[in-house]
């Protein structure tokens, strides 16, 4: 009696050539990563969202000056401030930009040998990352740490901002640094979408993304309105003592 000999199909596992697939990870490395990416929604994007459509907006027109030293008075002046700040801004960028240059190092981008948008968004990401964190070490230093106190002096805050956007080459590393931290939290909440399942597939994904780049000129633009009002304004005093200080005022 012959016996057919039967072969079990051979199945082999291929991955099309492109960007490597995004490792999930496991336990601690899931949870850290999870907690990046909540973080650069809340708390990150929010303050981001307020610092720039709120507060810098307050630049904006004629009252600019006195508008802006009310908004710098009004969060000087919120309940435990220095606590708010420091587990609600300081920690979590902290946690937020040094998980993220982990994720970077360990990262697979090559947008030379496969140059899909997904591999040029992923390196953008990671680039504008960067840019941002130095542009806020910059920005937090310069207006806390150094010269003076605009919790104590708000009436200071919009002469002081002038100080740095009057020179050509801060002035234009307040704009990259703009547009790396406008970038890069807008196709953060795109990717935030996408990582936990509340927007899923590829019609879905397609058509927020068009949301994000919105939201991304939408920022871009109202950081690049207040930084040019800045500049049109005449210098208005910052150092303590300095005639004139007293000269932003409410307009009637």
């Amino acid at each position: 009696m012959a016996s057919a000999s039967s072969t079990a199909p051979v199945v082999t596992n291929t991955v099309a050539r492109g960007v490597a697939p995004l490792r999930a990870g496991q336990g601690v490395s899931f949870v850290l990563r999870r907690l990046h990416s909540l973080s650069g929604i809340v708390p990150v994007g929010a303050f981001l969202l307020e610092h720039i459509l709120v507060s810098n907006s307050t630049t904006i027109g004629q009252n600019g000056p006195a508008a802006y030293a009310r908004q710098v008075t009004f969060l000087a002046n919120l309940p435990l401030v220095f606590f708010l700040e420091l587990f609600g801004i300081w920690l979590p960028i902290a946690f937020h930009a040094l998980y993220g240059f982990y994720i970077w190092y360990r990262g697979d981008g090559n947008v030379v040998s496969y140059p899909w948008s997904g591999n040029w968004m992923y390196t953008a990401q990671r680039w504008t990352g960067g840019i941002a964190f130095a542009y806020i070490l910059w920005h937090t230093y310069t207006m806390r740490f150094s010269g003076v106190d605009l919790h104590d002096n708000p009436w200071a805050s919009f002469g002081k901002v002038q100080h740095e956007v009057f020179q050509t080459s801060l002035f234009l590393f307040y704009v990259v640094g703009l547009i790396a931290a406008s970038w890069h939290f807008a196709y953060g909440v795109w990717l935030f979408s996408a990582k936990w399942g509340i927007v899923s597939g590829d019609k879905a994904q397609k058509r927020f993304l068009a949301v994000c780049l919105a939201l991304f000129l939408m920022l871009s633009g109202a950081g690049l309105a207040s930084l040019t009002s800045l500049r049109s304004h005449p210098q208005q005093p910052f150092e303590p003592g300095a005639t004139g200080s007293q000269q932003v005022t409410e307009s009637r």
